[in-house]
Parts: C-alpha cells; sequence; structure tokens
C-alpha cells in the first residue's frame, strides 16, 4: 500500500508537468516568431547609395559592435543590446527587423542577444535588457532635444576622467514610433 501511495505522489505530479509542458509546446509552436535570429536581407543592394554598398547592415551581432568603425559610414547607428527570450525584448523585435530592412543605408539597426553572446555588450553600459545604445552619423552619442527627452527617457555616460560625453542610451523597450521619433531627430526620414 505504500509503495503504491508513493508511486502516486511522484507519478501525478510527473504527469502534470507533462501535461504543462505539452500544452506550452502546442501554444508556442503556432505563434508568430519573435526572435531576431533571422537575419535575412529583403531590401535589394542598388537601394544602398554606392558608398555604403561595402556595410554591413545585418540585424544580428555576435561580438561587440565597433561603433568607431560603423560611424564612418556617416549614418546614425541604434544598437538594441536583449534576449530572445525576454518578454520586453520580444516585444521590439518585429520592430527591430521592420526597421532593419527599411532603414538599409539610411542607419544601422542591430541587435545583439547579450544572454547568448554576453561577452558582446562589454563595450557598453547595458544594466538591464532591452537596452538601445544610440549614436549620430558622426559618430557622437546621441543628444535628443528637450521636447523628445520628455517624452522619452534617456541616460548619457560621460567619461569618468576627461567627462566627455560617450554614451546615450535608452533602458527598455522603445515603440516603433519612438524609434521613429529618435531616427528623424538624427536626419533620417
Amino acid at each position: 500500500m505504500q509503495k503504491k501511495s508513493l508511486v502516486i505522489k511522484i507519478l501525478v505530479p510527473v504527469l502534470i508537468v507533462v501535461v504543462i509542458g505539452a500544452m506550452w509546446l502546442i501554444k508556442n509552436k503556432n505563434s508568430t516568431d519573435t526572435s531576431l535570429t533571422d537575419t535575412q536581407n529583403e531590401q535589394t543592394n542598388a537601394d544602398i547609395p554606392e558608398h555604403l554598398k561595402e556595410a554591413d547592415f545585418s540585424l544580428n551581432e555576435t561580438s561587440e559592435i565597433d561603433f568607431e568603425a560603423l560611424s564612418k559610414y556617416g549614418v546614425p547607428i541604434i544598437a538594441d543590446y536583449g534576449a530572445d527570450s525576454c518578454i520586453p525584448c520580444k516585444q521590439m523585435a518585429p520592430v527591430l527587423k521592420k526597421l532593419n530592412v527599411e532603414m538599409q543605408g539610411k542607419a544601422f539597426i542591430k541587435f545583439v542577444d547579450v544572454w547568448q553572446y554576453g561577452e558582446a555588450a562589454s563595450n557598453v553600459p547595458v544594466q538591464v535588457i532591452p537596452t538601445q545604445v544610440i549614436f549620430n552619423a558622426d559618430g557622437s552619442p546621441f543628444m535628443p532635444s528637450e521636447a523628445l527627452a520628455k517624452e522619452i527617457q534617456f541616460d548619457m555616460y560621460s567619461h569618468r576622467d576627461a567627462g566627455e560625453h560617450i554614451f546615450t542610451v535608452h533602458q527598455g523597450g522603445l515603440t516603433e514610433e519612438q524609434m521613429r521619433k529618435i531616427l528623424k531627430e538624427m536626419g533620417v526620414e
């Protein structure tokens, strides 16, 4: 009798976990893909100005982003540091994909999955995910207008010794509308 009771105490929780797992798999199998692992470039090379054709406008990065090298192309940069499995990051994923394709040749829209490639965020101030690091076309840190700064909170980071402004970041998710406002302030239409 004790053996039967012990089997029931073990078997019931295991079955519950299996059923819940199966339900989760079925539900997520049919959901839309919000991961950022798709790096297909849907824009043709003809739409990109000649001096930018050698630039890598792919969305995903797996190592530190060289902002200095990207700034030589003369277009703004928005780099999102997140993860394919965090909820706000999943909400931003379709926006990043869409803007990455739409802005090729006009701006770099990059994504780094810090849970998979943690070392790729070692050169930027990421405290929470998602975090966006934003640079102007000339490579200087983005400085939002007073009106935009009232609408979207930005954090400014300065060099400890020199006091030079080195990073502008936004912590948390951004909507497509907010990203477009930032890009517009940086001269991208």
